[in-house]
């Protein structure tokens, strides 16, 4: 076990060592852990869908358990353990292993920032969906119940489509639509005041001037004039001595942070003399994918932190030894990293760097700032106008802001569609096949697996049921289960194959030398029935994109000639 446990150094705390030494926090961290003492609440993202036809110990967490041991937690035929265990010179007693039944599987699923469930990630989610629906559900006196499901989103449109690819659901939207526009129950539209100042959005096009050189002036101007109201009026400035920095791709990032590193440092030298106020070496850091998941956290934390105004200027780019209070941050360039989960509330500054390419995600990136009614948000547009779109958006800038939520694209999720297929029916088919009973979850088990037996049955039932329902046409089923007896009798080929040679087929290749995997890693080479993904962010594989005297090569071609 790993234990969580409050940092109380007094030990008045509940859950800290000294009041719950054998339990601490209940929370589990480790996967190995959260199958065996399977909790109440789950957190996870929709990635781990990959792990369902890999690791057999996942139909735990739909309850589909053989026993339970008192010390280990929960078992099931894929859990290497054994029926007994001798007392640990830990303290711990014997125990013995007790039969256990199934337990009741998840009721309740909550989908958050629905929006970005969408594109080709959308496609394969609503493709595994099937799966989790699958086992989620249970026969109550002959019927089955299903698990109630709530999605959650600020910025979508044709919700009704893609809820009923993603999870063959009718929608009802809540709250529903009232008598009052400005008022949906979760939000209430008001003008802005002193009091309640809300966000407002600034835009800038230097015709004629490159992005970047409006950039720099932009990014100097508003540093130096958030420092000469912090010299004015201190604390009260504060959610304007951050600036964060948009862009739409990591390459305009990179140009930007060497320019804030060496131009607007430069500048901000000298704009005392222009009615503002001198900056002193600016603080920068940046929220992106280059980023460690394990800095995140703390990047996060120090974004919290106000600058102080009796810290002394010259001090603002010296960074404390160990143990020292963190410096406030001047300047954090993004990506879309920071359009969900960011929940800063002091951000009341944002420099976006062109418009991005969906509304949607203008909305969610630039609502991280002005979160607090007593720090009203400002953004600024810095458009290029040698791109058309940007142009176009510069010209009917006050009317787009005025309704951009009339502008949010709408999203496309086709989980049955041939190429969703070819990446994820082999995936289902094997899930379904393998979570829905212990005695088919153990690694060892892909051998037995009868294709005309019950089970095989029921879940290529399942499969098509689910794609005549998404299509709504009754069309694609048929095409749905020929794709699934093709897969069906390769399974059955493949076992009888290496029967023959003295080895048997798993779900995948075990240690032991002898079982050899049915499922096969993507990779570089060709892309087979079982090719399964073990991960869902990596949908479609990198194409290398070669210029050689002005012609393209994008690989080779069916025909083993270069195309």
């Amino acid at each position: 076990r790993v234990f969580t446990f409050c940092g109380d150094a007094l030990g008045a705390c509940d859950f800290s060592a000294a009041q719950a030494p054998g339990e601490g926090l209940p929370v589990l961290t480790v996967d190995e852990e959260i199958y065996r003492r399977l909790p109440d609440l789950l957190i996870a993202t929709v990635d781990k869908f990959a792990q369902l036809p890999w690791n057999g110990k996942t139909q735990m967490l739909f309850g589909q358990v053989t026993g339970e041991c008192p010390r280990h937690g929960f078992r099931a035929p894929c859990i290497d353990d054994t029926d007994t265990h001798p007392a640990s010179r830990h303290g711990h007693p014997a125990v013995r292993s007790i039969t256990h039944g199934p337990l009741r599987p998840p009721d309740l699923i909550i989908q958050d920032e629905l929006h970005l469930i969408s594109g080709p990630l959308g496609s394969l989610v609503g493709l595994y969906e099937t799966a989790v629906d699958q086992l989620c559900s249970w026969t109550v006196n002959g019927k089955t119940v299903r698990p109630k499901l709530i999605a959650s989103t600020a910025t979508i449109r044709q919700a009704r489509e893609q809820m009923r690819a993603l999870f063959l659901r009718d929608v009802r939207v809540f709250p529903p639509q009232g008598l009052d526009a400005a008022d949906n129950f979760f939000s209430v539209q008001r003008p802005p005041t002193d009091v309640l100042p809300g966000r407002r959005y600034l835009g800038v096009c230097a015709l004629g001037r490159r992005l970047k050189a409006a950039l720099i002036r932009v990014y100097t101007a508003e540093l130096a004039a958030a420092q000469a109201l912090f010299a004015k009026y201190g604390k009260a400035v504060d959610p304007w001595m951050t600036l964060l920095g948009y862009f739409n791709s990591m390459r305009e990032l990179g140009g930007m942070r060497r320019m804030v590193d060496d131009d607007v440092r430069s500048r901000l030298r000298d704009m005392d003399r222009r009615g503002l106020a001198r900056r002193h070496t600016p603080l920068i850091d940046e929220l992106t994918s280059r980023r460690s998941s394990r800095d995140i956290p703390g990047l996060l934390d120090r974004m919290e932190v106000m600058h102080d105004p009796t810290l002394p200027p010259h001090a603002k780019g010296e960074r404390g030894g160990r143990g020292s209070k963190p410096m406030p941050l001047d300047v954090v360039l993004a990506t879309n990293m920071v359009s969900v989960g960011v929940d800063i509330k002091r951000l009341g500054l944002m420099v976006v760097a062109g418009q991005p390419k969906g509304t949607s995600e203008y909305i969610q990136a630039t609502s991280r700032v002005g979160r607090n009614d007593k720090a009203p948000g400002l953004v600024i547009t810095v458009y290029n106008w040698a791109r058309p779109r940007d142009l176009s958006h510069y010209t009917r800038f006050e009317n787009y802001h005025d309704s951009f939520y009339r502008h949010v694209e709408p999203l496309s999720v086709t989980p049955f569609a041939k190429r969703s297929l070819d990446r994820g029916l082999s995936a289902l088919l094997t899930s379904l096949v393998r979570l829905s009973d212990t005695t088919t979850s153990d690694n060892g088990a892909a051998h037995d697996v009868d294709p005309d037996g019950e089970l095989l049955r029921r879940v290529k039932a399942s499969i098509v049921a689910r794609a005549d329902g998404v299509d709504g046409s009754g069309a694609i089923g048929g095409e749905v289960l020929a794709m699934l007896d093709a897969r069906i009798d390769a399974w059955r080929s493949q076992a009888d194959y290496y029967e023959g040679k003295g080895t048997h087929l798993g779900y995948r290749t075990a240690k032991d030398s002898t079982t050899l995997g049915l499922l096969e890693n993507p990779g570089t080479g060709p892309w087979t029935l079982f090719t399964t993904l073990n991960s869902l962010r990596d949908v479609e594989p990198s194409a290398g994109l070669i210029l050689r005297d002005g012609a393209f090569w994008l690989g080779d071609g069916p025909d083993g000639l270069d195309t």
